[in-house]
């Protein structure tokens, strides 16, 4: 790849690539599971936490901000009492969640080989 096209794109092997840092976002633990969770439907907070099983409030906020910032997740505050706020996925978010779909799909369908695997020792 040219120097033109490295810059165009980034170098993700490259230690100051921008790219890590959303790459580390999306395909962090929670980054996957709220992408996914989001991926056909609109979520409160705490619809979102109890569908992302075991993570915590601090955690979710936190990643909800680190994907918002990325412009993957789209958060909407409505002004009444109690605060009620709605997040979804934008269209680059969309995205991104079908293409971790895809890799979370083949982790659970190659589970049993992955298992036999660490049962031997390989």
């Amino acid at each position: 790849m040219n120097l033109t096209a490295k810059m165009e794109r980034g170098d993700l092997m490259a230690a100051a690539c921008p790219s890590r840092e959303v790459l580390k976002h999306v395909t962090s633990r929670w980054g996957v599971l709220v992408l996914i969770a989001l991926q056909d439907k609109t979520l409160r907070f705490s619809q979102l936490r109890r569908r992302v099983g075991g993570v915590s409030e601090r955690m979710l906020a936190q990643t909800l901000q680190w994907l918002e910032g990325d412009g993957l997740v789209k958060r909407v505050a409505h002004e009444v009492v109690p605060p009620h706020v709605d997040y979804s996925l934008t269209p680059l978010g969309l995205e991104a969640a079908e293409r971790v779909a895809a890799l979370a799909d083949w982790i659970e369908t190659s589970l049993p080989a992955i298992a036999a695997h660490r049962k031997v020792g390989v």
